[in-house]
């Protein structure tokens, strides 16, 4: 017997997030989750007239082949995968995990190997460009843990956020998507940030259950070469496997010129990893109204009410800078008072501060107005 709440997400999935089509064919791929979840979404595909394709993978196994990788491997691995991609009109990625740090020890030559000749290839360039795409994290007891609660309180709060109102949040983001549109100048303050860039004719894109599940954010990018000044992030970032805190970025002509923090030497490796990984390729603000703090999972901190992320690598091609890079990385700032506050102001207008939007067309965006 399938759980209710499985069902009711699997339909979030299909008819909301890709708007599946009778005759489409959607990949489910599927990391560490019950089969009863895969079960729900092929019913849910089928239901509307799709045709389901399904892979099942395990974190262990494939952390086993990217180990002893080589670029001809993961460059069949990634045409294999590529090629499947190609003949599909959506995708969902039911991503779990039973620990974050399985990654960790993996060499950073092997990983860069598996970015470039899997991830960019089949994801970056194919999936994210041509398919109607969602990505979600499974609750798991590590995730759990990561959210200092208990299994039972996580999975409650997880099916509250991925199963909240995302056609009223739709709405909502709407004034700021034209905002953002019509904005040139950037500009943000808080404790150890002051920031500023242009956005300006780089598209914004509001995202409410589209792509990611949990939702919550309207992204572009900024002028590839305007970023100037520096910026302290205050959330935990884990980038493969590794926990980084206190990463401070300083920024000349768009360029990360010098990057601090935990692990230093693996933070600016990461960042070298190609020309492109040291400009920035996302600025988004972040609305969710059920997700406060920070837990080492990027698709939920990345929405974290009263925050903003800002992403050193790869800009999408909907809201594209021109930036190119095997790495894209979130990277959290939360400006609620508990954070110590933070302004961000529009061509010298404020928008929102202490994570409050202030202007009359953008308060349906606030956390009471949401949930």
């Amino acid at each position: 017997m399938i759980h209710s709440q499985f069902e009711k997400l699997a339909d979030l999935l299909i008819n909301h997030s890709c708007t599946l089509e009778k005759g489409e064919k959607v990949l489910i791929e599927a990391f560490d989750i019950p089969q009863e979840m895969v079960i729900a979404t092929i019913r849910a595909a089928r239901k509307v007239g799709g045709v389901p394709f399904v892979t099942w993978k395990n974190n262990l196994i494939l952390k086993e082949l990217i180990a002893n990788t080589s670029n001809e491997h993961m460059g069949l691995m990634g045409d294999v995968e590529k090629f499947r991609m190609k003949e599909m009109d959506a995708y969902i990625g039911l991503r779990g995990s039973l620990n974050i740090s399985e990654m960790s020890d993996i060499e950073s030559d092997k990983m860069a190997i598996y970015q470039s000749e899997l991830l960019q290839k089949v994801h970056f360039k194919e999936r994210v460009a041509n398919t109607k795409w969602v990505v979600l994290r499974w609750p798991t007891p590590s995730m759990a843990q990561q959210a200092n609660m208990s299994t039972e309180a996580f999975e409650k709060f997880y099916f509250d956020v991925c199963c909240l109102d995302y056609k009223k949040m739709d709405e909502a983001m709407k004034p700021l998507e034209k905002l953002m549109n019509e904005t040139d100048k950037v500009h943000i303050k808080g404790p150890g940030t002051d920031l500023r860039f242009s956005i300006k004719n780089i598209p914004a894109i509001r995202c409410a259950g589209e792509r990611n599940i949990p939702d919550g954010e309207c992204f572009t990018a900024p002028v590839k070469d305007s970023v100037e000044g520096h910026i302290q992030f205050n959330a935990e970032t884990l980038y493969h496997g590794t926990v980084f805190n206190d990463i401070r970025l300083e920024f000349e002509k768009g360029k990360v010129v010098k990057a601090t923090g935990s692990d230093e030497e693996k933070l600016n490796s990461i960042l070298d990893t190609d020309e492109g990984g040291r400009f920035i390729g996302e600025f988004a603000i972040a609305f969710n109204p059920y997700i406060t703090e920070p837990m080492r999972d990027i698709l939920f901190d990345e929405k974290i009410a009263g925050s903003f992320h800002f992403t050193p690598g790869n800009a999408y091609d909907i809201a594209d800078n021109g930036n190119r890079s095997d790495i894209h990385w979130d990277m959290v700032l939360i400006q609620r008072p508990d954070y110590g506050g933070g302004e961000i102001w529009f061509d010298d207008v404020l928008i929102r501060k202490d994570g409050e939007f202030i202007i009359p067309e953008l308060k349906g965006l606030n956390q009471e107005n949401l949930v």
